[in-house]
């Protein structure tokens, strides 16, 4: 459902959960607190933070309230997964398939026994060229890896284009 501070919220029984493309959260950070005090949601996942790890605002963060983990890359990519109601652990910094992969779209997270998977989808490529190459590698892995999810707990993606 879109929600009134136009991003897209899931509401769970009394969890409400988010995904934000940021595309730069140290940039934006003034815009990201203003929406989280908006749509308050207890769980947001955030994609294109276009930050390295160590430059990621997570005092900022914490003083709105919020936790969580980041897989943050410089100018390009990373993503995040903070709560404001408890806190989440890391479970995964990448998608499974690739040890190579250095690029950071996808994390996973447990938290109060739910698992988060918060995702960056690479963009659209010219045809043929490495990049469209690695977007279909990338496509395929996912698929893969949701297979897993109908057997395993319940599972929520935050996703970002």
């Amino acid at each position: 459902m879109q929600h009134r501070c136009g991003t897209d919220v899931l509401i769970l029984g009394i969890m409400k959960i988010a995904t934000y493309n940021v595309n730069g959260v140290n940039g934006r950070l003034p815009v990201l607190l203003r929406w989280s005090e908006c749509a308050n949601p207890d769980i947001v996942s955030l994609q294109e933070l276009k930050s390295p790890n160590e430059k990621f605002p997570k005092g900022a963060l914490k003083d709105a309230g919020y936790i969580g983990i980041w897989y943050g890359q410089k100018s390009w990519n990373g993503v995040a997964i903070l709560s404001n109601k408890f806190e989440v652990e890391v479970i995964s910094l990448s998608l499974p398939g690739n040890i190579e992969d250095e690029q950071s779209r996808y994390l996973e997270a447990m938290g109060n026994e739910i698992l988060v998977c918060c995702l960056y989808l690479p963009s659209e490529n010219p045809a043929p060229g490495p990049k469209f190459d690695y977007k279909l590698e990338w496509f395929k892995r996912l698929k893969k890896h949701a297979a897993q999810f109908q057997k395993e707990k319940e599972r929520i993606i935050g996703w970002g284009f």
